[in-house]
């Protein structure tokens, strides 16, 4: 098994983030892969989607559940055919001087993030509420094999070696985007990505 997370900090209540996770179909608008969500139910446990992702030569189905929620903190899905694969979107509260807004940044402005191609942009209340959101990907490459209908002459190990770093290039992308929209605008978002 392999697990791919990507986490951030996001600056919005972990109520506001656990919502807007939720609702899932809104996520095609997101990835560059995922063209089409159609869901079955109202998000939490038990709500099925149909995802229909596109790269390269191949198109791929995949039919998930969500199978808990804790709200507001977390969010828990399987995908129930052909893949063996699960995951889960965790939001966990940080205090204050936790969110990354702790002082004076390089360039001397107050409450600042240490990033120089955010200053004068950053958040001057120091009390705003944060959390770090993390997207947990586990899955089996492996369980691929006889799944997909491979182009003549590609490999399924060669298949399974890019669509790995699709995933880790897709949750950095849906990641970034998901706070911009969260907290009002783009920003430069420090990704923590681990892969093992």
């Amino acid at each position: 098994m392999k697990t791919v997370e990507v986490a951030t900090t996001v600056r919005a209540p972990p109520e506001d983030v656990y919502d807007f996770l939720l609702d899932f179909p809104g996520y095609a608008a997101y990835s560059k892969h995922l063209e089409s969500v159609r869901a079955h139910g109202d998000g939490g446990p038990g709500t099925e989607y149909r995802l229909t992702f596109a790269w390269w030569k191949l198109d791929y189905t995949a039919h998930t559940r969500v199978t808990d929620v804790e709200r507001p903190t977390r969010i828990d899905w399987s995908v129930t055919r052909d893949l063996d694969a699960s995951g889960q979107w965790l939001v966990d509260p940080l205090g204050a001087a936790e969110d990354g807004s702790d002082g004076d940044d390089e360039n001397g402005n107050e409450g600042g993030t240490g990033d120089a191609d955010t200053a004068g942009t950053t958040d001057t209340d120091d009390t705003a509420e944060a959390c770090r959101v993390r997207f947990v990907v586990t899955y089996d490459p492996g369980s691929a094999e006889g799944v997909l209908d491979l182009p003549l002459f590609a490999s399924l190990d060669w298949v399974i070696e890019k669509a790995s770093e699709l995933v880790v290039e897709e949750g950095r992308r849906v990641v970034e985007r998901v706070v911009a929209d969260l907290e009002g605008r783009r920003r430069d978002v420090e990704l923590d990505v681990t892969v093992r």
